[in-house]
């Protein structure tokens, strides 16, 4: 009894200090502003401290990502039209990215661009599309598989979408 009585403490003792040991960011520190001037308004926001939390981990999550592939972007998804590590693996890449350039001009289609990528040891990729969840790849996925059949949806790091063209 007194074996079971220790554990259950020793337990408890360990979940507080593992739920005292995260720590609450507020909003106001991730976005200071460098040019702060005495006519600028103040603006108090009151909300739960965990949603502070919650935001710090997202912005971090983002900046791990670029320090990790070293450009900026998101989670999302892209169109992948052609994977190949053969010999002319890089003359064959630039034939279809000619190709998709051809049939799906950036005119009649601005959000589909196309991402030539190197991968080792000498794998060449053309992916297509910056699309925030697999919904909105698979509306242009039906698209361009009648012209590249072997295409199929990646999850893939995408730029940040344009907001002012919305």
């Amino acid at each position: 009894m007194i074996r079971k009585l220790f554990l259950i403490v020793v337990i408890l003792g360990f979940s507080i200090l593992i739920a005292r040991s995260q720590s609450v960011v507020a909003t106001s520190d991730l976005f200071k502003r460098a040019d702060e001037s005495s006519i600028s308004g103040k603006l108090t926001i009151i909300q739960d401290p965990a949603l502070d939390t919650l935001m710090n981990r997202y912005i971090q999550g983002y900046k791990n990502l670029e320090e990790k592939y070293g450009y900026s972007g998101m989670e999302g998804f892209r169109i992948q039209i052609y994977s190949n590590s053969n010999r002319n693996a890089k003359d064959e890449s630039g034939k279809v990215n000619a190709e998709f350039l051809s049939k799906f001009p950036e005119s009649q289609y601005p959000e589909l661009k196309s991402y030539t990528q190197f991968a080792q040891p000498a794998y060449y990729k053309i992916r297509v599309g910056d699309f925030r969840t697999k919904t909105e790849a698979t509306r242009l996925f039906l698209l361009i598989s009648k012209s590249f059949p072997d295409a199929y949806i990646v999850p893939d790091i995408i730029n940040f979408p344009d907001q002012n063209n919305k």
